[in-house]
C-alpha cells in the first residue's frame, strides 16, 4: 500500500499505477472504438457452434478465434480490446504465434475474464452471485505478466415480482467492488458488469428504475472499496423493456431511458461505458447504441460497446467451420465492427445490416 504522509487517508495505488490504469481505460474507449467479447467458455461455444454443425473441440475453438484475431489490421480502427477466456489466453495461431501477441501487434489490448460463474444466492428467489474471489490476486498478477491489461467480471440481476432483492443488490455490488480493487492492485483495468437481465416481461419504466437502483448500489460499493474510478470501465445493459414485454419500447425511448438512468447514477469521473448486447440482434444493438449517442443530454463518459453475440453471430454463420470461408467471415466481422464504431459516435446510418443480422440472439438465463 502506497503511503501518503500528508493525508490521513491511505492511498492504495501509487500515482504511477493510477496513471497506467487511466491510460489503458482511455485507450479502450478511444473515439470510434470498442471491445470484442470473445470470452465464451467451451460450453457456451458448443451452443454457438451447434447452429452450424461444428463440434466445440479445443482445436475448433482455436481455429475460430484465430480467424477473428487475424482479421486485417483495419479491424483495430474499431476494436480496441478483446476479452479472452483462460483457454484462449494461452492459445496460438497454426503458425505458433500466441494470440496475445497477434492482438498486441495490431495495437489491440488483450483482456481476460476472471470470474468463475454464477452461484445461487441462498435465501433469495433463485437470485445469484458470482464466484472467483479466492485466489483472484494471484491469477490477476499472472495474467498481467502474461500480457493482459484489463479484466472482466459479470454479475446478473433479474427483474421479477420480488427481485432484485436488497440482498442480491448488496452482494453483487460488493463482489464487483472487491474484484475491481484486486484487479487495480495488480495493474489490470476492471470492467465492472452488473447486468440487469433482458429476461422478463417488465416494461421500460421498470427496467430504468431497476437499472438506476443497481448502479446506485454499485457506485456506493466502489466508493466503499476505494476503487480508482478513472481506471475502470462499466459494462451495463442498455435500458429496454423485457424480452417478453407485450409493449416493446422504441429505439429513441430506450436511448432516453438509458441516458437518464446513467446521468442519475454514474460519476463523471468514469472514462467510459461499454455496453453489453444482452441478447438483442446485431442490428438492434447497433441502432440502440447509435440512438444513445445521439440522445440529447449530458454524457460525460464515452458510450461504446463490448459485444459478444452482437459482433459474432453473422460471422459464425458465414464461417461454418470451413477454412474456405475465412476471408468472407472476416469481412462480416469488419462490417459489424465498423457499424458499431460509427454507432459509438452517433454516426451509424443503418445501412450495414443483412436479414440475418436482424435475428434475435436472446438466450434465456444466459450464464456465460
Amino acid at each position: 500500500m502506497y503511503e501518503n504522509k500528508m493525508s490521513r487517508f491511505p492511498t492504495y495505488l501509487t500515482p504511477e499505477e493510477e496513471d497506467e490504469l487511466r491510460k489503458i481505460a482511455n485507450a479502450i474507449v478511444a473515439p470510434g472504438k470498442g471491445i470484442l467479447a470473445a470470452d465464451e467458455p467451451p460450453g457456451t461455444m458448443a451452443q454457438r457452434f451447434a447452429c452450424i454443425g461444428v463440434e466445440s473441440t479445443e482445436e475448433n475453438r482455436r481455429r475460430y478465434r484465430e480467424m477473428l484475431f487475424t482479421t486485417d489490421a483495419e479491424i483495430a480502427e474499431n476494436i480496441s480490446g478483446v476479452i479472452l477466456h483462460h483457454e484462449t489466453m494461452y492459445q496460438k495461431t497454426k503458425d505458433g504465434v500466441p494470440f496475445v501477441k497477434v492482438l498486441k501487434d495490431k495495437n489491440i489490448i488483450p483482456g481476460i475474464k476472471v470470474d468463475k460463474g454464477f452461484a445461487v444466492l441462498a435465501g433469495t428467489d433463485d437470485e445469484t452471485t458470482t464466484q472467483g474471489l479466492d485466489g483472484l490476486a494471484e491469477r490477476c498478477a499472472q495474467y498481467k505478466k502474461d500480457g493482459a491489461n484489463f479484466a472482466k467480471w459479470r454479475c446478473a440481476l433479474k427483474i421479477a415480482d420480488h427481485t432484485p432483492s436488497h440482498q442480491a443488490l448488496m452482494e453483487n455490488a460488493n463482489v464487483l467492488a472487491r474484484y475491481a480493487s484486486i484487479c487495480q492492485q495488480n495493474g489490470l483495468v476492471p470492467i465492472v458488469e452488473p447486468e440487469v437481465l433482458y429476461d422478463g416481461d417488465h416494461d421500460l419504466r421498470t427496467a430504468q428504475k431497476v437499472t438506476e437502483q443497481v448502479l446506485a448500489y454499485q457506485y456506493k460499493a466502489l466508493s466503499d472499496h476505494h476503487v480508482f474510478l478513472e481506471g475502470t470501465l462499466l459494462k451495463p445493459n442498455m435500458v429496454t423493456s423485457g424480452q417478453g414485454c407485450p409493449q416493446k419500447s422504441m429505439t429513441e425511448q430506450n436511448a432516453r431511458a438509458t441516458v437518464e438512468a446513467f446521468s442519475r447514477t454514474i460519476p463523471a469521473a468514469m472514462p467510459g461505458v461499454v455496453f453489453l448486447s444482452g441478447g438483442q440482434s446485431e442490428e438492434e444493438s447497433t441502432l440502440n447504441l447509435n440512438a444513445i449517442n445521439q440522445c440529447p443530454g449530458r454524457k460525460p463518459w464515452a458510450l461504446s460497446f463490448s459485444f459478444g453475440r452482437a459482433l459474432q453471430a453473422s460471422v459464425i454463420r458465414v464461417w461454418k467451420g470451413e477454412d474456405k470461408n475465412i476471408i468472407e467471415a472476416q469481412k462480416a466481422f469488419l462490417t459489424r465492427a465498423k457499424a458499431n464504431g460509427l454507432a459509438s459516435l452517433g454516426k451509424y446510418k443503418g445501412d450495414a445490416a443483412t436479414s440475418t443480422e436482424k435475428e434475435s440472439l436472446f438466450v434465456a438465463k444466459n450464464e456465460y
